[in-house]
């Protein structure tokens, strides 16, 4: 009878664990699931398609996460990351980039590699200018400026032919500047700004 007992106690704990390894390995391979800490993502970095580490404050991009070549959407909004390294450009199929709420200056041309790139957000930190290769981002549908320190926007914007929303509220841009903007941008896009200033 305990043999018995001991092999239902057996075949039980081992259903039961597969049962659990099977549940885990599902809810890490759902390209829905967020990773919500670097600890986590490391531990199946081939599976992290969404990651959110906004308000970690974090001072700068940990660079393992230049190696989730299958991420989709990275936010690291609310935190004081002040450059944004190169290898953002290895994350080729990243479709949502939210960098609000920091304190970056500029961004590297390799942004431009991020052709997949739908949604860049930018809001509240201190850019002064755009790279030129902003321009290779030919699936970008939103990008939010507002509340930066551009002296202006690059002539390769108007290469952003899928673009809809551009948030530039909280710039200060002359009305010639505006005028500018509102020429080199998609018509069909929406363009938000602050009114013109005559401080440049």
């Amino acid at each position: 009878m305990r043999t018995l007992f001991a092999c239902l106690f057996l075949l039980s704990a081992l259903f039961g664990s597969s049962s659990a390894s099977a549940q885990s390995s599902a809810l890490v391979n759902d390209s829905n699931y967020i990773y919500r800490s670097m600890q986590e993502a490391r531990l199946y970095p081939e599976r992290v398609f969404r990651l959110n580490l906004s308000k970690q404050r974090l001072d700068s991009i940990p660079s393992e996460i230049f190696s989730f070549t299958n991420l989709r959407e990275l936010d690291l909004s609310r935190n004081r990351i002040d450059s944004l390294p190169a290898e953002i450009g290895n994350l080729v199929f990243l479709e949502r980039l939210n960098l609000s709420n920091n304190q970056l200056s500029e961004l590297p041309r390799e942004v431009g590699r991020l052709r997949q790139l739908i949604f860049l957000g930018l809001n509240r930190n201190q850019i002064v200018r755009l790279p030129e290769t902003i321009g290779d981002l030919e699936q970008l549908e939103v990008l939010e400026l507002w509340d930066n320190e551009l002296e202006d926007v690059p002539d390769e914007i108007s290469r952003l032919q899928n673009l809809k929303l551009l948030e530039l509220r909280g710039i200060l841009l002359t009305q010639e500047q505006q005028t500018r903007i509102d020429q080199l941008v998609v018509k069909s896009a929406k363009v938000n700004m602050s009114p013109s200033c005559n401080c440049k």
